[in-house]
């Protein structure tokens, strides 16, 4: 596999260990009805976490090639990929449009 297919996958993997975590700081951080010492502290402990937990951090990328542009995001594939799958029939519920 490209190293930047495995690293697409680590951080996925990373935003999803982490992501109760995250929830509950930015909970916290928002509820007004809290001391600000508390928000203060959990806004410390959301800022040292790894910046590969942030849902952001994640760039789509083609399942098939890896390619970073040009991504369907219903498929998860690049427009190249997209159109030889389709072409092949390997794409349920995709075929050429002719009008």
């Amino acid at each position: 596999m490209r190293s930047r297919v495995l690293r697409d996958i680590k951080a996925r993997q990373c935003v999803a260990d982490n992501e109760l975590t995250r929830q509950a700081y930015r909970y916290i951080t928002r509820n007004e009805t809290l001391p600000a010492r508390v928000r203060h502290q959990a806004q410390l402990a959301l800022n040292a976490m790894p910046k590969q937990s942030s849902p952001t951090f994640i760039a789509n990328r083609c399942v098939a090639t890896g390619h970073g542009s040009g991504i369907l995001r219903e498929f998860k594939l690049c427009r190249f990929q997209f159109r030889l799958k389709a072409l092949n029939g390997e794409l349920p519920g995709v075929k050429k449009s002719s009008w």
